[in-house]
Parts: structure tokens; C-alpha cells; sequence
């Protein structure tokens, strides 16, 4: 292979690695299971429609929250679902939290926040 095609191929792969790390995607700067770690105050009440939400899951929820795609994909990531996040009980959690800017009406998967 010759040495230009070979420091082409290489400058593709740092690029991609860049784009796959530097949260171009959902959240920024991290991965919607990442970022799932940071609401595990919420863990029963995601899981339970009646359980009291603490203030804590309610702080991570209002700083996720601004951004409500990485919130949507935070509350459908595998790590949610691995952990038996009722995705359907999880989306009413900001309404739960009583929180005025949260993103009412916001398309998340098969669900819509309140």
C-alpha cells in the first residue's frame, strides 16, 4: 500500500473515532447509557407510576431535560432497559417533578412527554 493511501486511511479512522466520541450524537459529550448512570435516583420511580420521585432524580432530570433528545434516549437506552425502566412510567417523570420547562409534547419513540 503506498504511504500516501496508508496516512489516508489512518486520517479516516482518527476521523471517525472523533465523530464517534465527541457527542455528535443524542447527548453531547457522552452516551445516552452514560448519561443513564446520572439518573439513577429516578430508579424507582421510572418503574412505578405511584412511588415518590426524589428531588435528586429531579435535579438530573431538569439538567437533562434542556436537551430533550438526549433525554429521550437516555430514558429508551439499553441501560434503562437492563435496569426494567418502564419507558411509558419514565416519560411522566418530568411532569412528576413539576418542572415548568420540560419538553411537553416532545415525540419520544412510541412516546410523547406530558
Amino acid at each position: 500500500m503506498e504511504a500516501s493511501t496508508m496516512a489516508l486511511c489512518f486520517l479516516a479512522l482518527l476521523l471517525s473515532v472523533a465523530i464517534s466520541t465527541d457527542g455528535a450524537g443524542e447527548c453531547p459529550k457522552s452516551t445516552p447509557d452514560n448519561e443513564d448512570l446520572k439518573l439513577a435516583p429516578c430508579a424507582s420511580a421510572a418503574q412505578d407510576a405511584n412511588a415518590a420521585v426524589p428531588s435528586s432524580c429531579c435535579s438530573q432530570v431538569k439538567k437533562l431535560g434542556k436537551n430533550p433528545k438526549c433525554l429521550c434516549a437516555v430514558m429508551l437506552s439499553n441501560m434503562a432497559k437492563m435496569a426494567g425502566i418502564n419507558p411509558q412510567i419514565a416519560i411522566g417523570i418530568p411532569k412528576r417533578c413539576n418542572l415548568a420547562d420540560r419538553p411537553v409534547g416532545y415525540k419520544c419513540g412510541a412516546y410523547t412527554f406530558p
